[in-house]
């Protein structure tokens, strides 16, 4: 199939051209009264002095403040007002209000049972999933069938099988949508189940999707009666609106039958396309209860980017007790504060560290980690657990590969075996301890999934899918360069360039 090349529509040029214009607006009214109006620049000093002393204060992590910092400080008036602008999201009232609306009208659940026999077998696991559903809202399921799919394509022909079956509704909500064969494949299906009567929502991301699809794909969809949204619309509105977007790959079908991981909807992501050699990705298909969880996750997702309040329907998550299956899940989404207070992934992955008895496994295509979760990992090595990370050894962005590198030295040293997947591009998000436990979802190691993105994983414990994790994680190790310290000399002005990306990181 011929790629088509889609160019970036007029209204994300004009968005982005607002959101300049509104930057260079307000930071010039300010250094002109600084100028023309006596004394003003006093107000300023002042203003500068309490932005300091407010990002010092804060709660925020300290690698996120650094950069902050050094803006306020050495950028004099543009600094203090970036802070303004960009520092945190500024969420509207009604917003909130439609949040708590939608959070409340989903499934209610008492997992006091699965926790119960949960504490018997593990006092370890318990903790784990207490803290998780605490901080995350999720609950506690088991009787949840999982299936584990190495590759895209092997994803691909299964879940066409499942949209096929679809009698209810289908939902689908992901980061990067793109026309080809993958997509349209989907595409085909979801236009025949439409018009057999089957309730079809898709969510896809603005700015995921900028360079993919038409800036009006939306009413496409809609003419083929598929009810389609782009999450967090490009306005051009000069706030966080770049930083928190919707990194999350859900698919729910029916309430029965669920999927989520990293794959994407774009031909590369079942290698149709070779963009950086050989795509290795991962996915999770969920039958059974836990399935509500990401029906929930997509309801509110949707429900905050349309104009109306959707009407809750109960028949989105039905009972489904006929099902057996070993192990305990927790479907789970993070996001930016102050939608989730604590950072979810990045507390599990901690967690999974710190219980670690014997190793640790993860998989990520970028590793720019805070200082807190760079110690978590060197305490494990250090503990003489057997911690191994794989990252890509083709990269998608050069600067940010250097950025992952530049942790190698750290980790090393600490005792932490890194990996690079020799065969091309490795996007997968997977992380396993000691055989028993296991996450995978859409968490990347770097600060835009931990910190700015919307997110989603998938925690177990005892269950069957993390065997076939394990095995595809010890092929792909097989397929990997082990990086040595020899491997790690460089020049002084890669060094340099990485040391002062590093500071910038957590903005990036």
């Amino acid at each position: 199939m011929e790629r088509q090349v889609n160019y970036i529509p007029v209204r994300y040029i004009i968005a982005i051209m607002i959101t300049l214009f509104e930057i260079l607006a307000v930071i010039g009214i300010v250094v002109a009264l600084c100028y023309y109006v006596p004394y003003f620049y006093i107000a300023a000093w002042i203003t500068e002095i309490f932005c300091v002393i407010r990002i010092i204060a804060s709660d925020d992590n300290p690698d996120y403040k650094v950069p902050w910092l050094l803006f306020v400080l050495i950028i004099p008036v543009a600094g203090f007002m970036l802070y303004f602008m960009f520092y945190s999201r500024k969420l509207q009232k009604k917003y909130i209000r439609r949040l708590d609306e939608l959070r409340h009208h989903t499934y209610k659940k008492d997992d006091s049972i699965e926790f119960e026999r949960l504490r018997t077998q593990s006092l370890q696991a318990y903790s784990q999933a207490k803290m998780l559903t605490g901080i995350s809202g999720a609950h506690l399921f088991t009787n949840t069938r999982q299936q584990y799919f190495p590759l895209g394509e092997h994803m691909h022909p299964r879940l066409l099988e499942d949209l096929r079956a679809a009698e209810k509704f289908i939902y689908m909500e992901y980061f990067i949508i793109e026309e080809g064969k993958f997509w349209n494949s989907i595409l085909e299906v979801l236009k025949e189940r439409a018009a057999a009567g089957v309730e079809v929502k898709v969510l896809y991301d603005d700015i995921g999707c900028m360079a993919t699809l038409p800036g009006n794909y939306c009413k496409i969809l809609r003419s083929y009666g598929i009810e389609a949204t782009p999450f967090s619309l490009l306005r051009g509105n000069a706030d966080s609106e770049f930083n928190n977007r919707s990194h999350r790959k859900i698919t729910v079908i029916d309430g029965k039958v669920g999927y989520t991981g990293g794959i994407n909807l774009a031909d590369e992501y079942i290698n149709e396309f070779e963009k950086h050699g050989h795509w290795k990705d991962t996915a999770i298909r969920l039958e059974g209860e836990a399935v509500w969880e990401l029906t929930r996750l997509f309801w509110v997702d949707f429900g905050i980017n349309i104009k109306k309040l959707p009407e809750q329907r109960h028949d989105c998550f039905p009972a489904q007790s006929d099902i057996r299956a070993d192990g305990y899940i927790i479907p789970f989404g993070d996001g930016p504060k102050p939608i989730y207070e604590r950072r979810v992934a990045k507390s599990v992955i901690q967690n999974m560290l710190n219980n670690a008895i014997r190793y640790v496994y993860m998989t990520t295509p970028y590793l720019i980690i805070d200082n807190d979760l760079c110690v978590s990992i060197e305490n494990a090595a250090l503990r003489g657990v057997d911690v191994r990370i794989i990252v890509p050894h083709i990269p998608d962005k050069k600067l940010v590969f250097g950025m992952t590198q530049s942790f190698y030295p750290r980790l090393m040293a600490a005792g932490v075996r890194i990996y690079e997947y020799e065969p091309g591009f490795i996007h997968a998000k997977s992380y396993l301890a000691d055989g028993d436990t296991a996450m995978i979802g859409t968490i990347n190691l770097d600060y835009r999934s931990l910190v700015h993105h919307f997110e989603n994983g998938v925690w177990m414990y005892k269950c069957e899918a993390i065997s076939a994790l394990r095995s595809d994680i010890e092929s792909t190790l097989e397929k990997s360069i082990l990086i040595t310290p020899d491997m790690l000399k460089t020049n002084v002005l890669r060094r340099f360039i990485r040391a002062v990306v590093r500071i910038f990181a957590p903005m990036l």
